[in-house]
């Protein structure tokens, strides 16, 4: 173990890394303030510059963003009472008050040392839990890798806003989107309409890019002149007391294990392990009865699980190359670019790899932290940005990031049409990350069934006999069922 440490940072203790770390964390805290633009978004900026940068800045680069960029979200939520990310949702509920109080400082300062709490322990999690699982799925036969598949769309779809089979659906249409093309196994065209230009199939950045941040851009238009511009006061930063700190571990420790836990269920997100945490603690807290008032323990719940999701996230994205949400599927992306391939072979054949970004992961949390505490009334200022301006950069990078990942014009037209569909479903409530998340999900998917029923000469009770996969396809009758019987239970209640 001391061998790959020593090693990694030999590999990443170079100057051009660090400055790649800053500028992502930098631009991800930015980001995260700015409403709209989020996660994803951030990272698709970014992704054109990655194509003149070394593997190890690559990584620093998107790991800053990533971490970083929910914690921007709760700056807005706190002073304009607008989430920057749908993250920071709950932030506003307690985030708000505090600052109509004269206590905005105190609010941010209660944000920003939350989320390092959440960030560093699911970071703990994530160093003991992604090595361990990465040489345990060499024992994933195809069987395996296909019920765990179906688990992760079940979990995006149970927990889709509005309406689980709208959020079933859009996962299906992902899966279909990677069936366009030239078939690996038979080498016949499908679903290329006729046109030559799709015989190749489809990326999926120039997708990616399109059904959020290119949707996004058209979204926020067509609400251009209905929005206000916010009204930002001067802030500062002020540390919590220790006293009230030591008075709340037991809060941290709730909201870092429920974050974690659930950014490690495929497709669930920050966004619901902000609300489950902020539920828990308002059920559970000695000062629940203060929640919406100001209270600093809403603070802890919201911004502690929204953070301790990224690490979890990323355990089933490095160990098994399955990720969690839109911005875990912009960084298998990006490693897949860079030509290293998550799971047993990162962790076997690059474990300075892995070591490398554990390392930057931390590092990038203490810059979080000190970002925040000398950064706030920067960002506060920033928040005042000409949104013209801002949605017009944001539409700039994703053409280019569109573009460069195969040099082929027809990904920016289909870049483009992703963000047309993109603005279409969100208008018609459809749920938008399960798309993402079933197209880079898709090919494994397919690859993995055909394979299996191959081995089992058409047989799919044989074919699901795995013992893995058994246990897998029961958790995900589990996750089925559970919200039917619980919605039944309450029907006879109220009966």
């Amino acid at each position: 173990m001391m061998d790959q440490v020593v090693q990694a940072i030999a590999l990443f203790a170079s100057v051009g890394v660090l400055i790649a770390l800053i500028i992502g964390s930098v631009w991800g805290t930015i980001a995260g303030a700015l409403p709209g633009i989020g996660t994803v978004a951030a990272l698709i900026v970014a992704l054109p510059f990655t194509f003149g940068m070394s593997t190890e800045a690559s990584i620093a680069l998107f790991l800053g963003i990533y971490v970083t960029s929910v914690y921007g979200g709760s700056i807005s939520a706190i002073l304009i009472n607008t989430p920057g990310t749908p993250q920071s949702a709950a932030t506003v509920l307690d985030g708000y008050p505090m600052a109509r109080a004269g206590k905005a400082d105190l609010a941010i300062g209660w944000a920003t040392f939350s989320s390092l709490v959440g960030g560093v322990f699911s970071l703990v999690v994530l160093i003991v839990a992604a090595p361990l699982l990465a040489r345990v799925s060499v024992a994933f036969g195809p069987a395996a890798i296909f019920a765990i598949i179906v688990f992760a769309l079940t979990c995006i779809a149970w927990v889709s806003a509005g309406s689980t089979i709208k959020g079933l659906l859009a996962g299906v249409i992902g899966l279909w989107l990677t069936t366009i093309g030239t078939d690996d196994l038979t080498g016949y065209t499908r679903f290329d309409f006729g046109q030559p230009a799709l015989m190749g199939g489809l990326s999926l950045i120039p997708v990616l890019i399109g059904i959020f941040a290119l949707a996004e851009v058209f979204h926020r238009a067509g609400h251009y002149f209905a929005a206000k511009p916010p009204d930002v006061s001067n802030v500062g930063f002020r540390m919590p007391a220790l006293g009230e700190i030591t008075l709340r571990i037991p809060q941290f420790f709730r909201a870092s294990v429920i974050g974690t836990f659930i950014g490690i269920l495929p497709g669930t997100g920050a966004t619901a392990a902000t609300f489950v945490s902020y539920s828990d603690l308002r059920r559970t807290s000695p000062r629940r009865e203060n929640f919406g008032k100001g209270e600093p323990d809403g603070l802890v719940a919201s911004e502690t699980a929204n953070n301790a999701v990224t690490g979890g996230a990323l355990i089933p994205t490095l160990a098994l190359g399955i990720p969690g949400d839109g911005g875990t599927v912009v960084l298998l992306g990006v490693l897949t670019i860079q030509g290293l391939t998550p799971g047993f072979d990162l962790a076997q054949n690059n474990p300075h790899i892995l070591t490398g970004a554990f390392l930057l992961i931390l590092i990038a949390n203490f810059i979080m932290f000190g970002l925040g505490a000398l950064g706030s009334r920067i960002f506060a200022k920033i928040l005042a940005m000409p949104e013209p301006i801002l949605m017009a950069f944001i539409m700039l990078f994703s053409f280019v990031g569109a573009f460069v990942v195969r040099g082929n014009p027809i990904d920016v037209i289909i870049c483009a049409a992703a963000g047309v569909v993109g603005v279409i479903l969100r208008f018609a409530k459809y749920p938008v990350a399960p798309i993402v998340i079933g197209m880079a999900l898709g090919t494994t998917f397919e690859g993995k069934l055909r394979q299996g029923m191959i081995s089992a000469q058409g047989d799919f009770v044989e074919f699901i006999s795995d013992p893995i996969a058994l246990v897998v396809l029961g958790l995900t009758v589990a996750f089925i069922a559970a919200p039917i019987i619980g919605s039944r239970k309450s029907g006879k209640r109220n009966g």
